[in-house]
């Protein structure tokens, strides 16, 4: 529980807690983007 409120009160903790969320955020959007890029370039050949 001690880890918990580091991570939510301390400032390096809500900058780690956000720098997380957004690498899983990019991840997720790469996704998408690959796929789509992926699925167009089938229908062109």
């Amino acid at each position: 529980m001690e880890l918990f409120m580091k991570l939510f009160q301390s400032d390096i903790g809500l900058l780690s807690l956000f720098t997380i969320a957004f690498v899983i955020v990019m991840a997720f959007y790469l996704v998408g983007w690959v796929k789509k890029q992926a699925d167009k370039e089938e229908a062109e050949m």
